[in-house]
């Protein structure tokens, strides 16, 4: 408890539940009963988040199948609003505006999905082709792409499972973005350099054109692992000074 304390957490007031999932699973009562407390400790101290309902639909698209004698089927979670049946929606990254002619969840047909449903949207007259992993199914005219941003970023340390050395202008790595993953360019202005467990400014200039918006959040990788975390900041701006 003092070392939750001593991290922010309120070690007197958060619940400490011992748990056994080996245990559980082997059938011994006072185990089982145990993962039961958890769910209870769970269900009581951490609140339910809100859903973003009030702002333009927006789908990060996770994977895209064909439904033979339907169409072209996409699916993902819904990051903000609303969809339903008969919607108009614009298919970012593939240049496209389409309607949404059916909505599933789980196999389970729907007349609307919000905010935090995982679903499948059939899209009229798209070819399975067009569409992709990493595109955004949208409101119409509700978000931008673009390829430059400015982002505030945390450099992870070795310890963290990031880099031994420092990132300087020029570095090249992947921005994993909603579900997309493109190559980027690196320029950190007159600070040139930022080292492991760094926070910094950094202005990206990407491959190609993704949905970007301020509050975003990306992770950025090289060879397999994470090497920093960001928060978009400004959308198609000049380089950092």
């Amino acid at each position: 408890r003092e070392l939750l304390t001593a991290h922010g957490y309120g070690g007197d007031a958060v619940p400490v539940v011992r748990v056994s999932g080996l245990k559980a699973l082997e059938g011994d009562p006072r185990w089982t009963a145990s993962v039961e407390a958890l769910l209870d400790a769970v269900d009581t101290y951490v609140p339910m988040p809100e859903r973003y309902l009030d702002a333009p639909f927006l789908l990060p698209v996770e994977n895209v199948l064909t439904i033979t004698g339907r169409g072209t089927v996409v699916t993902g979670a819904v990051e903000r609003g609303t969809v339903r049946v008969g919607d108009r929606v614009e298919v970012l990254g593939a240049s496209v505006e389409t309607v949404v002619t059916g909505l599933e969840t789980f196999g389970k047909p729907m007349e609307e999905a919000q905010a935090g449903d995982n679903v499948a949207l059939l899209l009229r007259g798209v070819a399975r082709d067009t569409v992709r992993r990493g595109h955004v199914v949208a409101a119409p005219g509700s978000v931008v792409p673009a390829r430059r941003f400015t982002a505030q970023v945390y450099v992870l340390s070795a310890r963290e499972g990031g880099r031994s050395t420092p990132l300087t202008t020029g570095y090249r790595p992947q921005f994993y973005i909603r579900t997309a993953d493109v190559v980027g360019d690196v320029d950190l202005g007159e600070a040139a350099v930022a080292r492991p467990g760094d926070t910094v400014t950094m202005t990206v200039e990407l491959g190609r054109d993704v949905p970007l918006e301020t509050g975003l959040g990306f992770a950025i990788r090289e060879g397999g692992r994470t090497v920093g975390a960001g928060t978009v900041t400004e959308v198609g701006v000049t380089a950092v000074a």
